[in-house]
Formats: structure tokens, sequence, C-alpha cells
């Protein structure tokens, strides 16, 4: 099994488009050129023996009193990928990235029962504060 990890960049829309079947949606064409064009939003892709197996996305965060963080938005790993590190290896990536933006941290919302992403988190070294939660708005008007 050889995995590659790769960020994308605006000329990777097609591959954003062939690892449709990662993402929640089928991914829009429109929408995944603005993402990979966009300033501060990262995407990085796992590819094993040339098929996508998995994404990380990150997004920047920039506060006036403490710099530049990273958002690690959202991880999904192909079913029949899971349990060999590659959730692990995405998130390393971003976190590299981080690094080299000179980010002062990194964090990731998860959902309560959510084992196997609190699993991945940890491994890449990751650790939780005190009881958080995550409040959300739907502003979807349709």
């Amino acid at each position: 099994m050889t995995v590659q990890i790769r960020r994308l960049g605006p000329d990777d829309v097609d591959a954003v488009l062939a690892a449709g079947h990662l993402f929640d949606a089928p991914p829009r064409r429109a929408w995944a050129e603005a993402v990979l064009r966009r300033e501060g939003h990262h995407l990085f892709l796992a590819d094993v023996d040339g098929a996508p197996a998995g994404f990380v996305t990150g997004i920047e965060t920039l506060h006036p009193d403490k710099g530049v963080e990273m958002l690690l938005y959202e991880l999904a790993v192909d079913d029949a990928f899971r349990r060999r590190g590659i959730g692990r290896a995405l998130t390393e990536a971003l976190l590299e990235h981080a690094r080299a933006l000179d980010c002062y941290g990194m964090w990731v919302p998860v959902e309560p029962g959510n084992d196997p992403a609190v699993a991945t988190y940890r491994a890449a070294g990751s650790s939780s504060p005190d009881d958080a939660q995550i409040l959300t708005w739907n502003l979807d008007a349709g």
C-alpha cells in the first residue's frame, strides 16, 4: 500500500471531484474552485495506490490578540482505508503546514461519541481542554 498525501492547489479541482465519495455530499465544481483559490483555506488529499482515500481541510483564523491558529475543519477517510494511519497522517500533514505558517495552535471540534476521531487526533498529539461545547447557528434559509 503506497500512501501519498498532497496539499491541493487551484489546479486540482478535478482531484476534489474525483474524491467526491469522501465528502458529505458531492462537491460542486464552483465551490471546489473557490476553496482551492481562497487564501487561508487548505485541503490535503490522501491517495492509496492512486485512489482517493481521505482528505483533511483546515482554515486559518486570525485573532488581533493572538495571531493565527488553524481550525481542522473536516477529516474523512474512506471506510476501506480506515485504521491504517491515514487519518493520523492527514492530521499531521495539516499540523506540519500550520507550523510552517507560524500558527500558534490548531484545534478541532469533535462530536460527542466520535471515539474514532478522538483516537485519531490524540494519536497525532492533540490534547483536550476542560469541558468544551460547540454551539452552532443554521443560516440555511431554504
